[in-house]
């Protein structure tokens, strides 16, 4: 099989690993609503996790090797999220419209492009490696889909619990994990030349991950009025952050 077969074949399986978590919650509706609002602050630990464990590090390390300033181009990812929600919030405005819904019709957006960008980033890596080696190819692929399913479990949940219904939360996250597959492809066909803006990609999706997590999911911990509730989802998103920082320093992050 040539390099660009294995490269395709383990993209998709990588894609296909990190969606097996999201399809099992998916699979009983009635059990993945009651549990959404929990799985909330399990997204929030996982998707800060994914932020500051796994891609920042990699952002850091591509960053010293080309001479990018990785801590500018984070705050231009927390920049831009900004700007886009403030944009949704100003077309989707109207007079009638409840507070609630038009906060769910600008963070469902967001989720998804931050999502996009982090599965783009996996292609890269995934392709990246497999034109170093194939062994190192199929080692980053396995673990891209391993430290991925606790995240896309987060994904899914968070989506659910934002007014999207089971069947457009799937196409949703089947199309968002399609990317990996382009971010492979051109990856493969640029080489050396592509390499060079990885990490500048990979900062911008750190700062659209924190800003997913700061300015929507922990407030909703902050401020849960149930005690109880708040226990919990305070506990979830502390076992978000712990398998992210597990998965990552025991399966590695493709490097």
């Amino acid at each position: 099989m040539s390099i660009l077969g294995f490269i395709l074949l383990f993209t998709f399986l990588g894609s296909l690993g990190a969606l097996i978590g999201g399809f099992l919650l998916i699979s009983n509706k009635k059990l993945a609503l009651k549990l959404s609002h929990f799985i909330a602050a399990f997204a929030a630990g996982t998707i800060l996790g994914a932020a500051f464990f796994d891609l920042l590090p990699e952002a850091l390390h591509g960053g010293e090797k080309f001479n990018i300033n990785i801590p500018f181009w984070v705050l231009v990812g927390i920049v831009v999220f900004f700007l886009i929600e403030r944009t949704i919030h100003f077309f989707h405005h109207h007079e009638k419209q409840h507070e609630h819904d038009r906060e769910i019709k600008s963070t469902i957006p967001l989720i998804v492009i931050g999502d996009t960008m982090h599965n783009f980033v996996d292609g890269i890596v995934i392709s990246a490696s497999f034109l170093v080696s194939i062994p190192l190819g199929i080692v980053s692929s396995l673990a891209v889909a391993f430290h991925e399913i606790p995240q896309e479990i987060g994904d899914f949940g968070l989506l659910l619990h934002k007014g999207l219904s089971p069947k457009k939360v799937i196409q949703v996250n089947i199309l968002s994990a399609s990317v990996a597959i382009v971010g492979a492809i051109i990856t493969y066909l640029l080489g050396d030349i592509f390499e060079q803006i990885i990490p500048l990609l990979i900062a911008v999706t750190v700062g659209f991950f924190i800003y997913i997590s700061t300015s929507d999911l922990l407030p909703e911990i902050q401020y849960e009025k149930n005690r109880k509730f708040a226990i919990i989802k305070t506990i979830l998103f502390i076992i978000g952050l712990l398998l992210i920082y597990f998965s990552v320093n025991l399966i590695g992050n493709g490097n």
